[in-house]
């Protein structure tokens, strides 16, 4: 029996020894891993030597966690925030990077394919390159001092990379000391992927020529209904046109491979994010955002008071990084000092203010993509039909490129660029253009104002970051191309005033489409004739003392300029001048209460008919109840909003979707809402579309599936249903938002009020199966500027200033951003929390 003893005790031994080890593993993974966590941190104090720099530059984050960049130099100024946005969001470059350059494939395989696909047919590389060559040297010489900062840290960094580099295994560390990591197009490119995700009438073309398979004209029009008190911008019977053109595929094609999102697998789950998110650039209805500015006469301290809060995509890290950038005049380069949001991947202040001017945006939103159909040649496709004399055929070549694409885990693919005359051929890309269109007798072209060579949005936001006045500022902008914007601005005198800034393409008085749907590309009349003079944009001096835009038709019935029929319903912007118009005397404080409103005038137009719904769904009752005392307030933590949310969601989907059909609904809806068409057939109780029965029952119908759907998953006590709990505000992480497993330590959720037509904004996008009702599109920042004293004024947006998820930065501006609170933005803020001194 001894040795069986032996053995027990062996075992036992073996075990402790084993568990010793095990535990020292374990410490010894714990530590590595809280170094590795350490080391991924920027650092932020004592002095970091910079090679390229002409001088030391102080870099100081303050009690806000504002970054202050102080140079003796503008060059110094530029180089420093290009390593400052490195070391803050360098895995935001990154793959901005890769989106603009074509090359997501190399990383995430051919599920990305078609995106990258897409980028290189519009040539945003290209466009970029052409926009740097007719730059001045000034505006090179800071494009490239920042493309320097953001090598220097990827080139010589004791910083580690942040988790997403490590995961994905990327290391940009070779192509960072060639000095081939960044460069200047990389920062045009990203202005014009910008302007890109902004525009929105290229998607709305093929959403009308999609809907136009199914509809007539008539109906057309009701489904996409002109602004209020217009009609609507096309003359021509558009269904007849593409009738007798033949311009539809029979049949749809099949999803490619590269294309398809249900294969299994994690690299595929995250490529799919991606593909979703850059099919939807330039195709989401309701992009807006809000600004406003009283003149002194309307505030309490006798100057202007300005806010500004634009409505974009909610990301993890956010789209914005608040900094302040100052230097001397130096050799013949102007300095600057300027304060607010910069974009991570361009050198300068977008958004913010000087120590004598303020100034936030909006999208204007004009028409400035055209599709074309051109005609192919029928004995040669790589030839189509363009304008001719007495009406005789004439064929024109198209200029082609080949692109190679790297793709992980596969062979490169050869791709060739085709462009017409108009401009890139996008039916060559797989997805929804091509399934669309008989590319067998036609091509569909893209005409862009951002893609013209003459683009000089690096001047004149370089110009705004050196100006003393309001004048100065208009002078400015002069050179703003695109997407173009509406422009409040104050200066410290007193004067405030608004500004359309951008291009905008003239159209033919016979031009009967004018750019809402694909015209023939060989007919003369639907060639844009030339451009909008910049003295013959819309302006405003604010003589009512008050400018208030929000995205809607931003000019007078009688203004002689078509700039676009898309714009947004009036709703947003008619809250703000109301409540403008009660305060005789504004505030801070007044401001902050109008950032955070949420009365939803949409809602309230509707609200009688959900009230008048017949059901006699068990939780009826229930629900009108919460319902009675509803005045349209989106408020999260009330249950009405969510039950009219729902509701209006079930009755589009049924009445809209059941005369578009299932495919072709589920194809546009989400993208856009089509609740200006949900008011008309209501408000007309329409039978063709809500059925003989009449728009009454349809409604009765959706409440009774809308208080299935709401039973199901929030209970059946509708006491305890919550509007927040169904729009929480989600800041997706790209691409880690599409692992299971990730997403919830890389995005950003907080529960939410709003609606998309209120001002503090909450748009959601029904086509998103996992949460259709969240808070998707919102304001990305919001700022108030204080006039009398410009260190008075404020700021917030819904993260943090670090891209690092391990960062206690991360995140930390979510709560304030909920509750409409602020911090302070100051170019002379009373303490420092971190002192960086960059060496030459």
């Amino acid at each position: 029996m001894a040795p069986c003893g032996h053995d027990k005790e062996s075992d036992v031994r073996w075990l402790k020894r084993s568990a010793r080890w095990f535990a020292g593993l374990l410490m010894l993974a714990l530590v590595a891993f809280a170094l590795y966590v350490w080391r991924s941190l920027p650092q932020v104090d004592g002095e970091l030597k910079l090679t390229g720099l002409r001088a030391a530059v102080k870099v100081q984050r303050d009690a806000s966690d504002v970054t202050h960049i102080l140079a003796s130099d503008p060059r110094d100024a530029w180089m420093g925030m290009g390593y400052v946005h490195a070391q803050e969001r360098g895995w935001q470059l990154e793959f901005n990077r890769r989106v603009m350059r074509g090359t997501l494939s190399e990383v995430f395989g051919p599920s990305t394919l078609d995106t990258d696909m897409l980028m290189r047919t519009l040539g945003i590389r290209e466009a970029a390159k052409a926009q740097v060559a007719g730059a001045s040297d000034e505006a090179r010489q800071a494009l490239q001092s920042y493309s320097d900062g953001v090598n220097a840290f990827f080139a010589h960094r004791k910083q580690a990379l942040s988790p997403e580099f490590q995961i994905l295994r990327i290391d940009p560390r070779k192509e960072a000391a060639e000095g081939r990591y960044w460069d200047a197009e990389d920062s045009a490119g990203w202005a014009l992927m910008m302007a890109l995700d902004l525009g929105g009438n290229w998607g709305n073309e093929l959403a009308r020529l999609s809907a136009l398979q199914v509809l007539d004209t008539q109906a057309l029009w009701q489904l996409f209904p002109a602004y209020p008190g217009e009609t609507p911008a096309a003359t021509a019977d558009l269904s007849r046109l593409y009738r007798e053109l033949g311009v539809f595929r029979a049949a749809p094609l099949k999803t490619s491979a590269a294309s398809d999102a249900s294969a299994s697998g994690w690299h595929t789950q995250l490529a799919s994010g991606i593909q979703e998110w850059t099919r939807s650039l330039g195709d989401i209805e309701g992009k807006g955002s809000n600004n406003w500015v009283v003149s002194g006469a309307r505030s309490a301290s006798g100057k202007p008071l300005l806010a500004n809060d634009p409505h974009l995509g909610l990301s993890a890290p956010a789209i914005w990084y608040f900094a302040r950038l100052q230097a001397p005049d130096v050799d013949g380069i102007k300095g600057m000092d300027v304060m607010g949001a910069t974009l991570p991947g361009t050198p300068f202040v977008v958004l913010g203010r000087t120590s004598e001017v303020a100034w936030g945006f909006t999208n204007t939103g004009p028409d400035v993509q055209d599709l074309y159909l051109e005609q192919l040649n029928p004995t040669d496709p790589q030839r189509y039909r363009t304008p001719a004399p007495q009406g005789q055929d004439a064929w024109a070549d198209f200029t082609q490129r080949t692109e190679i694409f790297k793709v992980k885990g596969q062979a490169d693919v050869t791709h060739v660029v085709r462009r017409s005359r108009h401009g890139p051929v996008l039916s060559d890309i797989p997805g929804r253009t091509r399934n669309l269109i008989d590319t067998d007798r036609y091509a569909v072209a893209l005409r862009w104002t951002a893609l013209e060579p003459d683009n000089r949005n690096v001047m004149a936001t370089l110009a705004s970051n050196r100006v003393r006045s309001v004048d100065e500022l208009i002078t400015a902008y002069r050179d703003f191309h695109s997407p173009m914007q509406n422009a409040v601005m104050a200066d410290r005198s007193g004067r405030i005033a608004y500004k359309a800034v951008g291009r905008v393409p003239l159209r033919a008085a016979d031009n009967d489409i004018r750019g809402v749907a694909p015209a023939p590309g060989w007919d003369p009349r639907y060639d844009w004739t030339g451009w909008l003079p910049y003295e013959s944009t819309p302006q405003d001096d604010g003589s009512k003392g008050w400018i208030a835009t929000a995205n809607q038709r931003i000019h007078a019935p009688d203004y002689p300029h078509f700039l676009t029929q898309d714009w947004a319903a009036p709703y947003r912007q008619e809250r703000i001048e109301s409540l403008l118009n009660q305060t005789p005397k504004h505030s801070i404080e007044s401001f902050q209460t109008l950032h955070g409103d949420q009365l939803s005038a949409a809602t309230v137009k509707l609200l009688p008919f959900l009230m008048n719904a017949p059901s006699s769904h068990a939780l009826a009752v229930a629900a009108r109840a919460e319902l009675e005392a509803f005045k349209g307030e989106m408020l999260a933590e009330r249950a009405a909003p969510l039950i009219y949310s729902v509701w209006v969601d079930e009755f589009a989907r049924a009445v809209i979707g059941g005369r578009l059909g299932k495919d072709k609904f589920e194809g546009l809806y989400g993208k856009r809402l089509f609740r200006n068409a949900v008011e008309d057939l209501l408000l007309r109780d329409d039978k063709d579309w809500c059925g003989v029965q009449g728009c009454m029952a349809a409604s009765g119908a959706a409440l009774d599936r809308a208080l299935d759907r709401l039973q199901a998953q929030q209970g059946s006590d509708v006491k305890r249903w919550r509007w927040g709990e169904a729009h929480p505000a989600i800041s997706i992480h790209r691409p880690f938002s599409n692992v299971a497993v990730l997403a919830p330590l890389f995005e950003v959720r907080r529960a939410t009020g709003g609606d998309p037509f209120t001002v503090n904004v909450g748009q959601y996008h029904l086509d998103k199966a996992d949460a259709p009702l969240a808070n998707r599109h919102a304001a990305s920042l919001r700022t108030i500027y204080d006039l009398s004293d410009l260190e008075n004024s404020r700021f917030i947006y819904q993260t943090g200033q670090s891209g690092n998820v391990f960062s206690s930065r991360y995140r930390d501006m979510s709560e304030d951003w909920v509750a409409v609170r602020y911090r302070p933005l100051q170019m002379q803020p009373q303490r420092w929390a971190s002192s960086l001194s960059l060496l030459p």
